[in-house]
C-alpha cells in the first residue's frame, strides 16, 4: 500500500456509494459498491489473509476513486454501469455475460411456434420454459414435443388470411398440423398448444402416453426407425422424471443459491427448479471478502439476463428489498428454508462443496500458469509494468524465399487468438532475419501510433522476439526509432538453452527450469513459430499454385484469384472440363479449352 492510498483511506466517507480501483497505468481493474465505503475499501488494504485473487488485485492497486450515491440501490446501478463500460479484469463474477436457453412461445401470435432462445426480450408477454442450464438439452426437449404434439418450430410468417401455398415437410411426417395452409382452424391449434405446455410445466404423463401408443404402433407397422425415434423420446421424458424432487408440487418454480468458501476462495452453487423438477446445477467460483455481497452481486449480475422466479432459496442472508427493487419484481427470498426447501439448499451445498474440493485445484493450476505466470515473469525480470498483453514474433522463410512474419498475442498468460496477425515480409531480400524483424516491428508500430486495426491499436506491455541478442538489439533500436523505448519493455528468448536476454546488459537472464514464467514465454514463443510456419506454407503453396497457372498464356492475376475462388485448389482446376472452366467470369471458351489442354500435355 503506498502513501496516497493510506491518505485517501483517511478521506473515506461512511456514505453508500462505489469506489473504482486502478492500475499504475490508470486502467480501471476493480469496481464495487458498498453500504459504507470507508468500511468496505478499508478491508481491502489490512494486513489479513485473502484469497488469492483479491490479494492479486490488491497487489496491484496504485490509487482508487470513489463516487457517493444517494442511495444503495444507486450504488447497485452506478456499479453495474461501470463494470460494462470498463469490463475491470477482476470482477470475475459473470463477466462473460453467459445465459442459458429458454423455450418461448409467443401467445400473441396467431398460431404460436415453439423457439429456442437466450436473449429475453424486456416487456414480454411471451411464455418461457428454463432456463436450461446442465444436463437437459432444450434442442432434445423440443424434439421430444415434436414427437408427440404437432405444433410448429419453423419461422415462416403466415396468418389465416394470407396462407402459404404449400406445407412444408414436417406436416408430411406428421409433426405439424400445418396452420400455415389453413389445414387447422386456430381453435384447434391451441388446444393442441396447451398439451405442449402442460409438459413444459411439470405434466409427463400425457405425453409419455402417446408416445409409448405412437411406438409400439410404429412398431407393428415393421417402421422400426421411426419406432427408434420414439424409443429415445421417451428416454427424454424418463430422464426429465428422474429430476423430480420429492414432496414438490409440479407447478412450483424456484432457484437456490448457496455459497461455500473455505476462507480463501469458495464456489456459488445455482440449482434451477422448474415445473418441480431439477432442470440444472452450474457451479462458480468465487473470490471476495464478503460472503453476503458475493450472493447478493450475484442474483443481481445473473438475473439481469435471466427470468428470476418468484422464490429465491439462499444459504446466506441477503437485502431481498434492494434486489427487489433492481429487478423491478417481487421475489420472495428464503434464507432459512424449512423442509422440501431445505433439503434442496442441502442438495446444493453438497454440489458446492463436492466442486469446490475437487475442481478448486484446477482453477489454482490454471491460474498460476496464467495471470500468476504473468506476475512472476515481472517479478523475475523486474519489469516495470504487468505484462499484461504480450506479442511475440517469429520470422519464417526457406533459403530467403516467401518470408513472412507471425504476431502472437498472449492476454493475461492466455493466447488472444482473435489479436493474431500476419505479414508477408516486402522490403528485405535474402536470408536476412534481422532486417525480417524490424520490417515487422517498424510496420506493427506504425499501426500502434495510427491506431490502425483492433489488435494494433492496443499498445503491448511486453514484446518476446524469438532469438538472441543480435535480434533483441536490432528490434529495440525500431522502439527506440518510434519513440516507445519507455512505454514498451522488450526481450528475447533464445531456444538452445532458453536465455532470456533483456535491455541493458550482455548476460542473459536465467529462469528456473520448469518455472511458471518460463514455461509462459515458451509457451508464446511456440505459438508464434507455429503461426508463422503455417503461414509460411499456406504462403508458399499459393505461390506455386499460381506460378503454375501464370504459364498458361492469357491467365492473369484476376482470372488466376477467380479460378482459384470458384475451384479451390489446383487440382480441382486440372480435373476441370471446359464446360465447367467457362462458369467462371473472364474465363472464355477459347481459354477453358487452352487450360484443358495445358494440363492434359503437362501431366
Amino acid at each position: 500500500m503506498n502513501e496516497r492510498i493510506k491518505e485517501k483511506l483517511k478521506t473515506l466517507p461512511n456514505k453508500s456509494g462505489v469506489y473504482i480501483m486502478r492500475n499504475k497505468n490508470g486502467e480501471v481493474i476493480y469496481v464495487g459498491k458498498a453500504k459504507n465505503l470507508k468500511n468496505r475499501v478499508s478491508q481491502y488494504f489490512r494486513h489479513s489473509e485473502k484469497p488469492v485473487k483479491v490479494q492479486a488485485m490488491v497487489d496491484n492497486v496504485d490509487i482508487f476513486d470513489y463516487f457517493i450515491t444517494i442511495s444503495e440501490l444507486d450504488a447497485l446501478a452506478l456499479e453495474n454501469n461501470l463494470i460494462k463500460k470498463y469490463q475491470p479484469f477482476y470482477n470475475i463474477l459473470l463477466k462473460d455475460g453467459k445465459t442459458f436457453p429458454y423455450i418461448r412461445i409467443d401467445m400473441k401470435e396467431e398460431f404460436p411456434k415453439l423457439e429456442i432462445v437466450r436473449k429475453i426480450k424486456k416487456n414480454d408477454s411471451a411464455k418461457y420454459f428454463g432456463p436450461y442450464i446442465a444436463g437437459i438439452d432444450p434442442k432434445a426437449i423440443l424434439k421430444t414435443i415434436s414427437s408427440a404434439f404437432k405444433v410448429r418450430t419453423c419461422s415462416k410468417k403466415f396468418s389465416s388470411t394470407h396462407p402459404l401455398k404449400r406445407e412444408c415437410l414436417n406436416y408430411a411426417l406428421g409433426l405439424c398440423l400445418a396452420p400455415c395452409t389453413n389445414r387447422v382452424t386456430r381453435a384447434e391449434y391451441m388446444e393442441e398448444l396447451k398439451k405442449v405446455i402442460n409438459f413444459l410445466n411439470g405434466n409427463d404423463e400425457e405425453i409419455e402416453n402417446i408416445l409409448m401408443e405412437k411406438m409400439i404402433t410404429a412398431s407393428n407397422m415393421e417402421n422400426f426407425e421411426r419406432a427408434i425415434e420414439l424409443r429415445e423420446a421417451l428416454k427424454m421424458v424418463a430422464k426429465l422424471k428422474q429430476r423430480v424432487v420429492a414432496n414438490l408440487p409440479k407447478d412450483v418454480n424456484k432457484d437456490v443459491i448457496s455459497y461455500v468458501t473455505d476462507g480463501l476462495s469458495g464456489v456459488i452453487t445455482m440449482m434451477v427448479v422448474r415445473g418441480g423438477k431439477i432442470l440444472g446445477i452450474q457451479n462458480y467460483t468465487q473470490s471476495d471478502v464478503n460472503e453476503e455481497e458475493t450472493i447478493f452481486n450475484f442474483i443481481v449480475q445473473y438475473y439481469q439476463n435471466m427470468i428470476p422466479p418468484n422464490e429465491i432459496i439462499v444459504s446466506h442472508d441477503v437485502d431481498s428489498e434492494l434486489i427487489s427493487a433492481y429487478l423491478n419484481k417481487n421475489i420472495k427470498i428464503i434464507a432459512n428454508p424449512h423442509g422440501v426447501n431445505l433439503n434442496l439448499l442441502k442438495m446444493a451445498t453438497e454440489n458446492a462443496t463436492e466442486y469446490l474440493e475437487k475442481h478448486l485445484e484446477k482453477e489454482k493450476l490454471q491460474y498460476n500458469n496464467t495471470l500468476g505466470a504473468v506476475s512472476a515473469l515481472q517479478a523475475s525480470l523486474k519489469l516495470k509494468n504487468l505484462p499484461k498483453r504480450m506479442e511475440c514474433y517469429d520470422i519464417s522463410h526457406i533459403s530467403g524465399t516467401n518470408k513472412v512474419a507471425s504476431m502472437v498475442v498472449f492476454k493475461d498468460g492466455k493466447p488472444s487468438k482473435k489479436d493474431y496477425r500476419k505479414f508477408k515480409i516486402k522490403t528485405v531480400r535474402g536470408n536476412d532475419d534481422f532486417a525480417s524483424l524490424q520490417e515487422t516491428l517498424k510496420r506493427r508500430l506504425k499501426r500502434l501510433q495510427n491506431k490502425d486495426g483492433e489488435s494494433f491499436k492496443e499498445k503491448p506491455d511486453l514484446i518476446v522476439i524469438d532469438g538472441g541478442k543480435g535480434q533483441l538489439s536490432s528490434t529495440y533500436e525500431i522502439l527506440k526509432e518510434f519513440g516507445f523505448e519507455n512505454d514498451i519493455e522488450i526481450i528475447s528468448l533464445a531456444k538452445k538453452l532458453e536465455e532470456v536476454f533483456v535491455v541493458g546488459t550482455n548476460m542473459p537472464v536465467i529462469l528456473k527450469y520448469g518455472s511458471a514464467e518460463l514455461k509462459l514465454l515458451q509457451r508464446i514463443r511456440d505459438e508464434a513459430h507455429r503461426f508463422a510456419i503455417t503461414f509460411h506454407r499456406q504462403t508458399r503453396t499459393k505461390a506455386q499454385t499460381e506460378s503454375e497457372l501464370e504459364n498458361i498464356q492469357g491467365l492473369g492475376k484476376k482470372k488466376i484469384d477467380a479460378l482459384l475462388k470458384a475451384f479451390g485448389t489446383t487440382e480441382n482446376i486440372k480435373n476441370a472440363s471446359a464446360d465447367e472452366l467457362k462458369l467462371v467470369k473472364g474465363i472464355h471458351e477459347s481459354l477453358a479449352e487452352q487450360i484443358v489442354e495445358y494440363f492434359k500435355n503437362n501431366k
